[in-house]
């Protein structure tokens, strides 16, 4: 009863590899071309709930191909989740830590053997993924989550304060008081198993919604928890409609954590809700959330501009611009702009946007129409815009799916709307700075959004770049040198931002897995005193 195991440090998951010819390869064109359409239930202390009010899931780069139909549960149901999960929060919490871990650990292997091919094909469909961003997603970083959250979790546990001759001290990790209300994003699947692990790994409860088009792959990994172990009602999975999920979330009392990655604006209208009733909750609820980007690319006249030219493509195109970390504004000196813009368009305009299951394709279609209308919308305007000029793209088609090609855009004025707002989609806007006002950029960088999650440096000057590292100290959560601003790995590059950006918790590391437990500490001593005098 007393042995735990130590967990040793994990290695990251290496990506499989699907090259033309591979064994892989074959396996997932057979499982895309399945037409099996899925039903979705809510999960509920381990019954599968199926409901009449039913939404289909299409893919976004063929949206007349329906994958799967989500059964909406009601309020009510809701509620029964929440119920049911506090009724089995006490046996968890008391169930040895290695208990927990290990059924992630599980999990992990199931997911990186069994699973792989089948979770990597519903992410592609549904989230419209090149099998080239979905493996690094729904295997590789899920599976990193799972295994270094664990071994992470491992340190906290270990963490104790100082014993003394007269007296034993310790720390009791306890889990949040209540259960946590997991919101997850539609554009990677890996998130959707961190928002609802790394608290359940800490000993909470919790109620999982996850985005209708990520519906899929997350259903997916939560049979896989199943399968691994996972007690009924631990984590219970409710595909519900967003604001009637989210009202019967926020009402009950025992609410005691919000782990949340989506837009700025929702994450704020969750914390104002909160906010105003707080005085409902039996306890202060932890609110964790990563949002917006408008992450910026700055590059230095010293900087090397094939690598910046490549940097700009990667991590302004990859998954459509639907990255979070994605850049969306760059700062281009003079002198460089001619040869970085002939790069851009000669690169772009080979890039191929299409189906996701063609291994040509480089970038598939925007998840949804709203997304589409709007970046459709924005580009019009942007065409009418004497202060904008189109470097490349700028076209968008509806048929067979939503795209919209890989679009640079140059504006005059470096505090233009298209240098501010996010857009979340597959549109780069560059401001082309003179070389002579490096420290004046760095101000306007660091001003200009209301965002600070992302941002990349390109500068082979160190006394340049140790100012632009100084100067942007709270304009990014993640900053790169010399490097995209995209692509954190887990247990290398902790993820978050501050700002619009969220609460800068850093998933898949300790510091994240911290406000999911309430420390108490407990002193036990020896030989109580006898006598209430002082000195006696």
């Amino acid at each position: 009863m007393n042995s735990v195991p130590k967990f040793p440090f994990p290695s990251n998951e290496p990506e499989m590899d699907f090259g033309a010819g591979t064994q892989a390869a074959q396996q997932l064109a057979a499982t895309l071309s399945q037409r099996e359409i899925v039903d979705i239930p809510a999960v509920i202390g381990g019954k599968r709930i199926y409901s009449d009010v039913v939404d289909e899931v299409c893919a976004p780069h063929d949206h007349q191909r329906v994958i799967a139909r989500i059964h909406r549960p009601s309020e009510a149901q809701v509620g029964e989740a929440i119920a049911n999960s506090l009724s089995v929060a006490r046996d968890w919490a008391n169930l040895p830590f290695a208990s927990r871990a290990t059924i992630l650990h599980r999990a992990a292997d199931i997911v990186a053997s069994r699973l792989r091919i089948k979770i990597n094909a519903a992410t592609m469909l549904g989230q419209s993924k090149t099998i080239d961003q979905a493996e690094p997603d729904s295997a590789c970083e899920l599976i990193d989550f799972l295994r270094f959250n664990a071994y992470n979790a491992q340190r906290i546990y270990a963490e104790q304060p100082l014993s003394v001759p007269t007296a034993a001290n310790r720390a009791d990790w306890r889990p949040l008081e209540g259960f946590v209300y997991a919101v997850s994003p539609f554009n990677f699947t890996a998130i959707g198993a961190n928002l609802t692990t790394a608290p359940a790994l800490m000993g909470n409860v919790v109620l999982w919604k996850p985005s209708e088009k990520s519906a899929l792959a997350n259903f997916i990994f939560y049979e896989a928890l199943e399968e691994a172990g996972l007690p009924a009602g631990v984590i219970n999975f409710v595909p519900g409609n967003p604001e009637i999920t989210t009202r019967a979330a926020l009402s009950s009392p025992h609410m005691a954590g919000i782990h949340f990655t989506g837009s700025s604006a929702v994450f704020q209208s969750l914390w104002r809700h909160v906010g105003t009733h707080i005085e409902s909750y039996r306890s202060m609820p932890r609110l964790v959330g990563e949002t917006g980007g408008k992450d910026f690319v700055l590059a230095h006249p010293s900087a090397d501009v094939d690598a910046l030219s490549i940097a700009l493509i990667r991590g302004a195109f990859e998954y459509q611009g639907q990255k979070c970390s994605a850049a969306s504004r760059a700062y281009i000196p003079a002198s460089l702009w001619p040869r970085v813009r002939a790069q851009l368009q000669e690169r772009l305009s080979v890039l191929t946007v299409g189906d996701v299951a063609d291994p040509k394709t480089f970038m598939g279609a925007v998840i949804s129409k709203a997304s589409f209308d709007k970046l459709d919308r924005r580009l019009a305007e942007a065409r009418e815009d004497s202060q904008v000029t189109i470097i490349a793209g700028g076209k968008t088609w509806s048929e067979p799916g939503y795209f919209v090609a890989p679009t640079v855009l140059e504006v005059s004025n470096p505090r233009h709307a298209l240098m501010q707002d996010e857009l979340f989609g597959p549109v780069l806007t560059i401001f082309v700075y003179d070389d002579n006002a490096w420290t004046d950029t760095l101000r306007l960088i660091d001003e200009t959004s209301p965002y600070a999650l992302t941002g990349s440096i390109f500068c082979n000057d160190r006394f340049a770049l140790h100012a632009a590292e100084d100067a942007l100290a709270n304009a990014a959560g993640n900053l790169y040198i010399n490097d995209k601003p995209t692509g954190a790995m887990i247990g290398q590059q902790p993820f978050g931002g501050m700002r619009g950006s969220g609460t800068n918790d850093k998933a898949g590391s300790w510091m994240n897995l911290m406000r999911w437990t309430s420390p108490r500490v407990i002193k036990e001593t020896y030989l109580p005193t006898r006598d209430w005098r002082f000195g006696g």
